[in-house]
């Protein structure tokens, strides 16, 4: 099984996480998460860092924020902000979300971002969601918790909700990519 593979079963969940803390069905226990991302590092041998944010970014995706969080709040440059900065996006705390992602700058992950989230919204689709998200092109993160911030009042069931938690979704796969260096 190749390294995207077994990336891609610990991020395997039925529906991409809500964009509040959750819990929601179909995710795996902290320790089942926990022998999963132990068993994927022992074959990827990635830098200490990229582990343990790994470790945290698939405990996010699992619904566990409290163990991400001790976690993202121990590794002190800007990808250690980034997770640091979704914990809280999820938590909600939407303003030391914000406090944490303008630690980041702009993350060298943006660009792949931008592309992938661009796809959710193809010409006909171009909204104010998506000039919210992508102004000129590129992935605004601080947009994105405004976004989530204006979701969170609303129905689950509306069309924007389901297309945050879509890119909140492509955020985790690419993160979670840069991490092992993919």
């Amino acid at each position: 099984m190749s390294g995207m593979d077994s990336l891609s079963l610990l991020l395997a969940t039925p529906e991409p996480p809500e964009l509040g803390p959750g819990p929601r069905a179909g995710v795996q226990s902290e320790t089942a998460v926990n022998q999963g991302v132990d068993e994927f590092l022992r074959r990827a041998k990635l830098p200490v860092d990229q582990g343990r944010l790994l470790r945290a970014l698939v405990l996010l995706w699992h619904d566990h924020l409290a163990a991400a969080h001790g976690i993202a709040q121990n590794v002190n440059n800007a990808d250690g902000a980034y997770v640091h900065g979704i914990m809280h996006r999820r938590e909600p705390d939407y303003g030391n979300a914000a406090y944490w992602f303008r630690r980041v700058g702009r993350h060298p992950a943006f660009p792949e971002l931008a592309r992938r989230v661009g796809e959710l919204f193809p010409g006909e689709k171009r909204n104010s969601l998506a000039a919210e998200l992508l102004p000129s092109g590129e992935w605004d993160a601080l947009g994105f918790i405004t976004a989530c911030e204006r979701a969170a009042r609303r129905d689950p069931s509306d069309g924007a909700h389901q297309l945050l938690r879509q890119a909140q979704g492509i955020e985790t796969q690419v993160l979670a990519g840069w991490f092992c260096g993919q």
